[in-house]
């Protein structure tokens, strides 16, 4: 898969795939046990991810609806009413993507550094918060942004055959530990096939498991605490009416507020279960989102 283009529309979301999805659906049913196929399917709407959950055919489809969005309120609302709209009618459950290993990683579109990372640390609590499948790529627990790969080093085929830069940026083997390349990554005592970065110290899984403020440790409170309130959130979700910039939606004893704007807004009341970021007393600053019971 790679990212659309203007020209492009003959080589997507063909018709007569769907009926080989149904005959990959038969030969699925023919095996005991439970089982999901799902699609990589980049489609122009909701609409026509929607039709790759139909019953008979995948389980699940990746949404890049959102991966797609830019870091705005309305944006966000609308890729959540577009997708929860979308397969309602065939009865499939959504899905949520901010970043895989075709596009720029999410903490790098949102304006890199510790603005991108806090605006990705927000996206990532909203989407969690949603019902449905939250689908994670490797090393956004990291907080990893995408790497600078030096020309000789690409691997990407997108590069030899076009000269633009290609995907490896996003395709960094992960930093396991220590303070030098590779980072614990395989056996091997040099950099990998794409090089890491010098400055990954800091962001291996070593150097985070032991920091209860690092992005590891976010992701993995935030995915506890989803589960604690998968049995009682239910499926139905209301956006809610707030200030310009302020994405905020009620799904069972949850409430949720991203302020994508510029300044802090005052928090509604209730106890705040999970924030992305520090939360003062009563305001959620920009950047920001949290969780209120």
């Amino acid at each position: 898969m790679v990212e659309r283009g203007p020209g492009d529309e003959p080589m997507w979301d063909q018709p007569e795939v769907h009926e080989v999805y149904r005959r990959w659906h038969k030969v699925l049913a023919e095996y005991d046990g439970d089982r999901m196929a799902v699609a990589e399917a980049w489609t122009s709407t909701p609409e026509s991810m929607a039709n790759y959950v139909r019953p008979d055919e995948l389980s699940q489809a990746f949404n890049f609806s959102w991966l797609l969005a830019t870091w705005s309120a309305t944006a966000f609302a609308k890729v959540i009413t577009g997708t929860l709209a979308a397969v309602e009618p065939v009865g499939a459950s959504p899905t949520w993507v901010l970043s895989n290993h075709d596009v720029v990683r999410h903490p790098t579109r949102y304006g890199g550094g510790e603005r991108g990372l806090a605006r990705a640390r927000a996206a990532t609590l909203a989407m969690l918060a949603l019902p449905g499948s939250a689908y994670l790529y490797q090393g956004e627990e990291l907080g990893l942004e995408q790497a600078d790969v030096a020309p000789d080093y690409r691997q990407d085929p997108s590069w030899f055959r076009t000269g633009e830069e290609g995907r490896d940026g996003c395709r960094v083997p992960i930093p396991w530990g220590g303070s030098t390349p590779p980072y614990a990554f395989g056996p091997g005592t040099g950099q990998p096939w794409i090089p890491q970065p010098d400055d990954w110290d800091r962001l291996t899984v070593e150097a985070q498991q032991a920091d209860p403020a690092s992005t590891l440790s976010f992701y993995r409170e935030a995915l506890a605490i989803r589960r604690r309130y998968a049995d009682t959130a239910g499926d139905a979700v209301e956006l809610l009416e707030t200030p310009t910039d302020v994405l905020a939606f009620e799904r069972g004893p949850l409430r949720v507020l991203v302020n994508c704007g510029k300044k802090p807004v005052p928090l509604p009341r209730g106890e705040v279960v999970i924030a992305s970021g520090p939360v003062p007393e009563g305001m959620l600053p920009p950047d920001t989102a949290v969780w209120l019971s």
